[in-house]
């Protein structure tokens, strides 16, 4: 499972060839299509359709998560806590890759903190 936290999703809707090759890689590794919970949305888009055009058309290809249970956002929280580190939109990301998943960042530090302590979740910064 891979799942794309706001600078996964900002750098994988550019229009790039970095993009467009990492995309690729990740079809032809039967990690696509990604998970991008709704939280994300609030942190990546800004509300202005000429502006947000790239991501949504991008977003089009995603799976979109709309709900968080209770206790994936308990265990968000225990996370948070145990690391001391990350937004609570990063901890829920963290949870919701559990177990095993993998989390598309462009900030290491605080979503490695967060995975130190969770259930096999790898981070990768693009």
């Amino acid at each position: 499972m891979l799942v794309l936290d706001s600078g996964g999703l900002s750098r994988l809707s550019a229009r790039t060839k970095t993009a467009a090759a990492l995309i690729g890689s990740l079809v032809d590794h039967d990690l696509w299509p990604p998970i991008v919970p709704t939280m994300v949305l609030v942190e990546s888009l800004r509300g202005d359709a000429r502006r947000d055009a790239n991501t949504n058309r991008f977003l089009k290809t995603c799976i979109i998560e709309p709900e968080v249970s209770e206790a994936t956002a308990r265990r968000a929280a225990h996370l948070r806590r145990l690391a001391r580190a990350g937004s609570a939109v990063d901890a829920l990301v963290v949870a919701l890759a559990e177990p095993g998943g993998t989390v598309l960042t462009g900030d290491r530090a605080d979503l490695e903190a967060l995975a130190a302590h969770a259930e096999r979740v790898a981070v990768e910064v693009i």
